[in-house]
């Protein structure tokens, strides 16, 4: 004689949650390893050993003078007449003198109110022009 059973199976109708925490544990691990994060860009900028002064000769420098408003005010050595051009001139200009004067240096001086994107910009100028001697300063 067989028995029945008349007792239904009771279906749970909840989620397990008991492996979730595993899960998103394992997932935050995967994640971490696979990220790779882009290294910072900056300026590659080589500054001289502490200590060291040069006297440089006045027709050897270029003053590039960085206004608030962008523009860059240019005066060579020590003439007193500047011109005023954009940091997007500064390259051929650049080019033009450093062929005069191989013993140029670039005297990059920024004005206190001045945003650093126009320092930037006639950095990367000065870079595009192959500039390697570069002193930068900020004016009081």
């Amino acid at each position: 004689m067989a028995v029945l059973n008349n007792k239904k199976q009771k279906v749970s109708d909840e989620v397990p949650t008991s492996s979730m925490a595993d899960i998103a544990f394992l997932l935050l691990i995967f994640f971490l390893v696979t990220t790779t994060f882009p290294k910072d860009k900056g300026l590659a900028i080589v500054l001289p050993e502490q200590g060291e002064e040069a006297q440089v000769s006045q027709n050897n420098i270029m003053h590039l003078i960085i206004q608030p408003t962008g523009i860059v005010d240019v005066r060579r050595g020590e003439a007193q007449n500047t011109q005023q051009m954009r940091p997007e001139q500064i390259e051929s200009l650049w080019r033009q003198a450093i062929s005069e004067n191989p013993n140029l240096i670039a005297a990059v001086k920024t004005h206190p109110d001045a945003a650093y994107e126009y320092m930037v910009d006639v950095l990367d100028a000065l870079h595009s022009a192959s500039a390697e001697r570069i002193s930068l300063q900020i004016l009081e």
